[in-house]
């Protein structure tokens, strides 16, 4: 059978294989690249495990009459999270379907929207947390400020995200039967994306408590201002308190998360 005019004009596709292959060579490239740019080496690195090895050794034994020093500015960093993540996830949800482009087909909401949420998540959270303490003065209220700016970004991208892979087959039906628009928005889009940003703001949640614990480091209140004085002091022995503290709170948070995402689930 003749080939006809356009397949011969057309050139050959190239294989599956052949792509893998180029898109791992270009990863290798980049790879080699960051590295020689940063000037890695797994020499230096080796080299340095002994250092690793001294540092770790002098937060043995933990010194465990610090625990009762951060009692409370362990609770002031879960509170700062608690309420970061909360604001967040309030600011979050409203822009989130401005961001969706199956829920607003205009561009000129949609465009703008996006372009807030990419900078907020442009901004680090220690960056925030410094403009805050600059503005409000050092605490916890500085802390949670950045905690809510940080929560917003990163959970308004996975809320729109999120509302964009929706099941349209509701929202037809609505349309098609005269709902209005925020008839068509409840019924057919918050009743799919509840428990997917419950689960959301439970991981943001954990992330949070983390996040909180380094916001001490600019004068944004909780434990980090207790991490960084012992980091200062050489007390690593109080550090290992202040981690072994901070690891059973996350421990704890994620147990239930997971139940509660399980449920939800």
């Amino acid at each position: 059978m003749k080939r006809t005019n356009a397949e011969e004009a057309s050139p050959p596709k190239p294989s599956p294989d052949l792509k893998k292959w180029l898109t791992l060579a270009l990863l290798l490239v980049l790879l080699g690249l960051s590295a020689r740019q940063t000037e890695a080496s797994f020499g230096e690195l080796f080299g340095g495990l002994p250092e690793m090895g001294k540092f770790f050794a002098k937060m043995f034994p933990p010194d465990w009459s610090y625990f009762r020093v951060v009692v409370k500015p362990m609770i002031e960093t879960v509170q700062m999270a608690i309420l970061g993540t909360t604001f967040g996830a309030l600011l979050a949800l409203p822009i989130a379907f401005l961001a969706a482009s199956n829920v607003t087909k205009l561009r000129l909401l949609r465009t703008p929207a996006r372009l807030v949420l990419n900078l907020c998540r442009t901004i680090p959270d220690l960056l925030f947390a410094a403009l805050f303490a600059t503005v409000f003065g050092y605490g916890p209220i500085a802390g949670m400020l950045a905690l809510t700016f940080f929560s917003f970004g990163i959970l308004s991208k996975w809320a729109y995200e999120a509302i964009e892979t929706v099941d349209s087959g509701p929202m037809e039906a609505m349309t098609a039967v005269g709902a209005n628009k925020l008839q068509w928005i409840h019924y057919g889009v918050v009743s799919q994306l509840t428990a997917q940003f419950i689960g959301f703001i439970l991981y943001m949640f954990e992330i949070n408590i983390r996040a909180a614990a380094i916001l001490g480091f600019v004068g944004a209140g909780g434990i980090g201002i207790y991490l960084n004085r012992t980091l200062g002091m050489f007390r690593y022995d109080q550090t290992l308190v202040i981690i072994l503290f901070t690891l059973a709170i996350v421990l704890i948070i994620d147990a239930a998360s997971s139940k509660i995402r399980g449920k939800l689930i």
